[in-house]
């Protein structure tokens, strides 16, 4: 079973994105904010990570660069799921090492396939 970790602080946008990966199969891992994401990738790698910019206590671009350092996740595939649309924003989440960047509002159906496709 494919893993999922995703991490938004908006409550709505957690629970449709889990249920919707629920349903296809995947096992789901929640987390509001950077640390929680720290956190759970000391028990768990996932294979895929949505991971929202603005968050409380630790940003999207501070946890990647964590991430980033961490060798058991040189294969988990990380996409920002991110309000902010500036060409500056997308480029420098790109720039960090992000395999993708997705901007809201977001097409749920293009997420998980193009979740699927990078994951093939």
């Amino acid at each position: 079973m494919k893993k999922i970790l995703i991490a938004d602080d908006e409550h709505k946008i957690l629970m449709s994105l889990e249920y919707s990966f629920r349903k296809q199969g995947y096992e789901v891992f929640i987390a509001r904010d950077g640390t929680e994401v720290l956190d759970l990738l000391k028990t768990i790698t996932p294979d895929v990570i949505l991971l929202d910019i603005m968050m409380p206590n630790l940003d999207g671009y501070s946890t990647l660069n964590e991430i980033k350092t961490m060798e058991n996740l040189n294969h988990t595939k990380v996409i920002f799921l991110s309000a902010k649309t500036n060409p500056k924003d997308i480029e420098k989440g790109l720039e960090l090492g992000a395999d993708a960047y997705v901007t809201k509002p977001y097409s749920i159906k293009k997420l998980i396939q193009q979740i699927d496709e990078m994951l093939e």
